[in-house]
C-alpha cells in the first residue's frame, strides 16, 4: 500500500541543531493558525513570517487569540515574504497555483495546503473546482501528502500537496481494503459529514450562525470536489483500477471534525469481520496516527470526530452486515489537524527526517 516500507513510521534522523526557518502564506485562515500554533511548539522550527492581505501589519494573536503570548509575529503581505528554508502555504484553493513558480522559488522545501497540487491530472481540475490549472507541469513534481500511502516518496521530495480533510478520512478508512482487493469497485458510497470551521475562516449565506447552528444540512448530494482525491488515491493502491465513488457532503452542527461513513461491497461473501481486522492491523499497527476503534461496549463504539479535536489521529471503525456483503466503515479526523495543518506538519517531519510524532503528541480533549 504505501511507498517504500508499508506501515513504517522509521525516518533517517537529521542531525542538524539549527532551527529550520518555517514562513506560513495565508496565516490568517483557520488551517493557517493552525499550523502556526504547531510550529510554535516545535522543537526544530522557528516561525520567521506569516502573510495576510486582510490583516497586514496586526499582531497574529489578533487574530488567533489562542496564540497571546505565545508569539510576537505581525503578519505581512504576501509580496514582502522573504525566502527561507521551508514554505507551507495555505492559501485559498486557485490562489497558490495563481502565484507559480515566484512562490515555489521562495524555499527549498514547499508543503502546499490547498487543492493546488493535489490531483496527478490537470483535466480534472475544470470538472471539480471550475478553473484550469495555470500550471499542469508542475502537478508531477508534488507529492500528495499522505504518509501512510506515500511516506518515502515525501521524504524524497521537495514539494508536497496537502490533502483535504474529507479525503483523508475515506481514503485512510478504505485504502487496506483496495489494496488487498477485499472490496467490490462499484458501489463506494461516502456519507460525509462536515463541521462549521471546514468552510473555512470567510463568512458567508451559509456560514451566517442562524443559518448554520444546529443544522444537518446536505449541501452536495453529489459532485463534492473531494471525490477526484478519494478516486485518484484508491486507484493507485489498486494498482490503477479506479472505483465508483459516490460521495455526499452534509452540515452538521460542530465547529471542528469530519465524519466519513463508508458504504462498500465485499469482493467475497466469505469475508468475516475476523479478516477485515487482520487487513487492517496489516496497513496500520505501526502507524503513529492511525487508531481502530471497534468496541462492544460504552459511549466510543465507533470513532467519533469530537474526542479527536486538536490531535493528529484518525479513528477508523467498522462493521460487516450481517444480511448482506456490505461492509461499513466509519473513519474519522479534525478536519484542521490531520485534515490539513497537522498532516502537513507530519510531512514536514518526514521531509526533514525528525520523528513523525514531533509536536503533534496532543491527545485530544474529553469531555469537550
Amino acid at each position: 500500500m504505501s511507498q517504500g516500507v508499508p506501515g513504517s513510521n522509521s525516518v533517517k534522523t537529521n542531525l542538524s541543531t539549527a532551527p529550520l526557518g518555517v514562513s506560513i502564506l495565508g496565516g490568517s485562515g483557520y488551517a493557517g493558525g493552525e499550523l502556526l500554533r504547531l510550529l510554535l511548539g516545535h522543537p526544530h522550527v522557528e516561525v520567521v513570517q506569516v502573510t495576510s492581505r486582510r490583516y497586514a501589519g496586526k499582531y497574529v494573536h489578533m487574530v488567533h487569540p489562542n496564540l497571546r503570548r505565545r508569539t510576537a509575529l505581525q503578519f505581512v503581505p504576501l509580496e514582502e515574504v522573504k525566502p527561507c528554508d521551508l514554505l507551507f502555504m495555505a492559501l485559498p484553493h486557485g490562489e497558490s497555483s495563481k502565484h507559480g513558480e515566484r512562490l515555489l522559488q521562495l524555499a527549498p522545501r514547499v508543503i502546499d495546503l490547498s487543492a493546488d497540487y493535489r490531483l496527478r491530472d490537470a483535466s480534472e481540475y475544470p470538472k471539480w473546482y471550475g478553473w484550469d490549472h495555470p500550471a499542469p507541469g508542475v502537478l508531477d513534481k508534488f507529492v500528495y501528502g499522505l504518509p501512510e500511502l506515500h511516506r518515502s516518496s515525501i521524504a524524497a521530495s521537495c514539494w508536497v500537496a496537502g490533502t483535504g480533510c474529507l479525503a483523508t478520512a475515506a481514503i485512510l478508512g478504505l485504502a487496506p481494503l483496495f489494496a488487498e482487493g477485499l472490496v467490490r469497485l462499484d458501489p463506494v458510497v461516502i456519507e460525509g459529514k462536515f463541521g462549521s470551521s471546514a468552510g473555512g475562516a470567510e463568512p458567508s449565506a451559509s456560514s451566517h450562525h442562524p443559518e448554520r447552528a444546529s443544522v444537518i444540512r446536505t449541501y452536495e448530494a453529489v459532485g463534492h470536489r473531494h471525490t477526484a482525491e478519494i478516486t485518484q488515491e484508491l486507484s493507485y493502491v489498486n494498482g490503477g483500477k479506479t472505483p465508483q465513488v459516490h460521495l455526499t457532503a452534509t452540515a452538521v452542527d460542530a465547529v471542528r471534525g469530519v465524519q466519513a461513513c463508508c458504504h462498500v461491497f465485499l469482493a467475497e461473501p466469505s469475508t468475516t469481520e475476523q479478516d477485515v481486522w487482520k487487513v487492517y492491523r496489516r496497513a496500520y499497527a505501526q502507524e503513529p496516527f492511525v487508531r481502530i476503534v471497534k468496541e462492544r461496549h460504552g459511549v466510543h463504539r465507533m470513532p467519533d470526530p469530537k474526542v479527536l479535536s486538536g490531535s493528529n489521529y484518525c479513528d477508523i471503525g467498522f462493521a460487516r452486515d450481517p444480511y448482506s456483503d456490505r461492509l461499513v466503515v466509519i473513519s474519522a479526523v479534525d478536519n484542521l489537524m490531520k485534515g490539513s495543518a497537522g498532516n502537513g506538519v507530519q510531512a514536514m517531519n518526514i521531509m526533514m527526517g525528525w520523528p513523525e510524532d514531533q509536536g503533534l503528541d496532543f491527545a485530544g480533549l474529553h469531555p469537550c
